[in-house]
């Protein structure tokens, strides 16, 4: 079998609880399936990638490794869309050795089975899930919401709640504090609990 490569775009270190708990290192790698308006990474996935191998990434993080042992911290996947790669965590996670947590940045928008791989090798997701609304997901993602709001009732029922943190923007020119309201009630009926609402600070919007 041909070793899972990893298509790597940028390492950032010693993130305080801001990616997961404790001090983590966020990978960012390539691929998205959906084309958000105000995507923060936008530049970033211009970049070409370096493929790695498990081994090459662990030897670059492992630099860290007292400092994510210390805090309860770890490795942070992003991107991009980190369960495009869900062959990659499966091989990285051995390599931590129970040591590190493993956390996941999704969307979601992926096949299903991405996500019942992805639940037997992250220890947290932080799921970023634009908005209820099946209009406006579309107009501002390009994708489709049945989509993840699926893979996010079956995560749910794969991981629990605990260890799912649901992201609800507010994201200008698409929708409202009212819409984002409206969403954080529909993720609270679903029975999730740790929720993060924001809003986006765009320059000239």
């Amino acid at each position: 079998m041909t070793e899972p490569l990893y298509p790597l775009l940028s390492l950032s270190r010693l993130r305080m609880e801001i990616d997961g708990d404790g001090v983590t290192t966020l990978v960012a790698g390539a691929g998205c399936p959906l084309h958000c308006k105000w995507c923060i990474n936008q530049k970033l996935l211009r970049h070409p990638p370096t493929p790695v191998s498990p081994q090459e990434l662990f030897d670059r993080v492992k630099i860290d490794d007292l400092y994510f042992q210390a805090t309860g911290g770890g490795v942070t996947f992003g991107g991009g869309e980190a369960l495009l790669h869900t062959q990659f965590l499966q091989a990285f996670r051995p390599l931590c050795k129970g040591r590190w947590r493993i956390y996941a940045e999704t969307s979601l928008a992926v096949p299903r089975r991405a996500v019942e791989l992805a639940s037997q090798c992250v220890d947290g997701f932080i799921v970023d899930i634009k908005d209820s609304n099946p209009h406006i997901y579309r107009a501002y993602t390009g994708g489709e919401p049945e989509l993840a709001y699926e893979n996010l009732a079956l995560l749910k029922e794969l991981v629990g709640p605990q260890r799912i943190t649901v992201r609800v923007p507010l994201i200008p020119e698409f929708n409202s504090k009212e819409d984002q309201t409206h969403s954080l009630q529909i993720l609270k009926a679903m029975g999730f609990t740790r929720l993060d609402p924001f809003s986006y600070i765009i320059k000239n919007a």
